[in-house]
């Protein structure tokens, strides 16, 4: 080795060092491998539980996708120090990276952090569900989907809104299908001088007649005021929530044939004008 310019004594200490090294060193690289295929083993296990658990408990899928990718990163990081602590690496150096790019990252998404755990809140209450008719943040539509972040309500006219999680979770929202039964209210004017008696009966024969109609609270018709115009009567009935809409269309235009058919006027806005002419003309 001479040649090279590097003598026997040289060459010697770096076996030496060399050997050293790999006694040193090589008990920490075949731990921390052993810990990693361990760790990597224990991660799918757990994910396969999870995944187990959620379908016993009919966990929504959205939320249940979530919670499974949350845990495997926080097991991946958790994996990834217990080996860096393995190799010699300072943990409190290790946390300190980590707190700091956590902090950061926190800072940068502060809004979608606020988006994401209103997504988790609600997936995990449901105050509404897909499929549902709700009113929130000034819309009204059916609830097309819930993500993690945003969810999208289809409004009536087949516009797609989507509306932030984190103002959901934290604002009213209405939920109008959640019940299985709703109040149709109606109202109807008659003419002043109408028998309010006779034109209850009427209505209520109209309602009687829809099966679509609950018996139970029975239907009912109140003198509700004095309008500029006409007698106001107040119309309620019971009926499945499906059916809330047909039942409303359906049954005003019933109410008004029956009330022509019986003679019973809907007034119009009308306005009595009286003329008075100046003395000695007419």
């Amino acid at each position: 080795m001479e040649e090279y310019g590097i003598d026997l004594k040289t060459l010697d200490l770096i076996k030496q060092q060399a050997v050293d090294l790999a006694f040193s060193v090589g008990p920490k690289l075949i731990l921390g491998l052993i810990i990693y295929l361990v760790g990597k083993y224990l991660i799918n296990l757990v994910q396969k539980i999870m995944s187990k658990a959620f379908e016993k408990s009919e966990v929504d899928p959205s939320l249940a996708t979530f919670l499974k990718s949350f845990a495997k990163a926080i097991l991946w990081v958790l994996l990834l120090i217990s080996i860096a602590t393995t190799m010699g690496v300072e943990m409190t150096s290790f946390v300190a990276i980590l707190g700091a790019a956590g902090l950061a990252v926190g800072l940068a998404l502060q809004g979608s952090l606020a988006n994401f755990a209103g997504g988790v809140l609600i997936l995990m209450f449901k105050p509404f569900k897909v499929g549902d008719t709700v009113e929130a943040q000034g819309t009204t539509g059916e609830v097309e989907s819930i993500d993690i972040l945003y969810t999208k309500i289809k409004n009536f006219d087949n516009k797609l809104v989507t509306v932030p999680n984190g103002i959901l979770a934290n604002n009213l929202i209405i939920n109008y299908s959640q019940k299985s039964t709703r109040r149709v209210d109606m109202k109807v004017g008659i003419a002043y001088g109408t028998d309010i008696k006779k034109a209850r009966k009427i209505i209520l024969e109209v309602l009687n007649k829809d099966e679509r109609i609950h018996k139970e609270p029975e239907s009912v018709v109140y003198f509700g005021n004095f309008g500029d115009n006409s007698l106001d009567l107040t119309i309620r009935c019971w009926t499945d929530t499906e059916n809330l809409w047909p039942v409303f269309w359906e049954n005003m235009e019933a109410i008004k044939e029956a009330l022509e058919f019986n003679e019973i006027s809907i007034p119009f806005p009308q306005r009595d004008v009286h003329h008075f002419y100046p003395e000695g003309k007419e």
